[in-house]
């Protein structure tokens, strides 16, 4: 396929298998509650509670308005890196020369370049998706704080149900937010197979375990699993 080696081929599925278990390992299972995103969802909940106690609740706007500007620069930051992977793509041609004449690595034909910055590019629209939709939920959550029930109505059956449901939109927010960044990630693991396969396959194994490490055994995971 386009001329890949079989090396390359094995180095592309163990990425795609890394990124798929990691993320169902870390949002679909038991083990994974354990993590660091799954954890901080009982803050959410806790924060939507204390909102509904406050009669002035302008710091919530402003917490808000803080995840809604980090979620806009993440989302920019996409737009940037796609283009310059589609620069790299224009420029395959004198990229290639450049690499020609480093010391390490293989050197891929101009078809096998292309194919490997379009891979890219995916990912990186990929991220800029979940950036995008993210941004969309922290402001619909900025919308429901501002209809959120009085303070004088906190103990009703309704306001539980609506701190309940803004809650959720919250942990969703917060889900494709991590799924973003969980993407800019495997996108500077994916960079080593523009040296070759087996850096590739190096490359992906220590974003998966960087990634690991801070969600299950980091400072702020054993700090937050105290609660």
């Amino acid at each position: 396929m386009l001329g890949f080696s079989n090396l390359d081929l094995i180095a592309i599925v163990v990425f795609v298998c890394a990124w798929g278990i990691y993320a169902l390992a870390l949002d679909r299972t038991l083990y994974g509650k354990r993590g660091l995103n799954q954890r901080m969802n009982h803050f959410r909940e806790g924060w939507m509670q204390q909102m509904l106690r406050r009669e002035m609740r302008m710091i919530d706007g402003q917490v808000s308005a803080s995840l809604q500007n980090g979620t806009a620069f993440f989302a920019s930051t996409s737009l940037l890196a796609i283009g310059g992977a589609l620069t790299l793509f224009h420029s395959s041609g004198d990229v290639l020369l450049l690499v020609e004449a480093l010391p390490f690595g293989t050197v891929p034909t101009k078809l096998q370049w292309e194919a490997k910055t379009i891979g890219l590019c995916i990912i990186l629209v990929y991220a800029f998706f979940k950036f995008a939709w993210s941004y969309r939920l922290f402001n619909y959550v900025a919308i429901m704080l501002g209809a959120a029930p009085p303070a004088s109505e906190k103990d009703t059956e309704e306001a539980q149900e609506y701190i309940r449901v803004a809650a959720s939109v919250l942990a969703d927010a917060g889900r494709q937010f991590n799924r973003g960044q969980r993407a800019f990630f495997f996108a500077l693991g994916y960079l080593g197979w523009f040296v070759g396969p087996l850096p590739f396959i190096v490359t992906t194994a220590g974003v998966v375990i960087v990634m690991w490490r801070r969600q299950f055994d980091s400072a702020a995971q054993r700090a937050v699993a105290k609660e």
